[in-house]
């Protein structure tokens, strides 16, 4: 039960800092061929600190699913 409630609140987080992060319009430009002018610039500032948050934030969430489904398929009790 602890761990189901740990992942409900990294879900949420995670949701709330990808809403916070600048859309990349460059989306389209990766399937046409075109070159990124914004693959050339480095983050920085609120930017690169969001980014890192959403990663560590991912790994996090993949590492408890993970964690969560080897418990459940042992019938280890919570």
């Amino acid at each position: 039960m602890f761990l189901h409630i740990i992942l409900l609140a990294i879900s949420i987080l995670l949701i709330l800092i990808i809403v916070l992060q600048n859309p990349k319009d460059d989306g389209m430009k990766a399937f046409s061929g075109e070159k990124s002018d914004k693959a050339k610039m480095k983050q920085r500032g609120i930017e690169k600190v969001i980014n890192n948050v959403t990663c560590v934030l991912a790994i996090l969430f993949f590492v408890v699913s993970l964690v969560l489904m080897i418990i459940e398929r042992s019938n280890i009790p919570l």
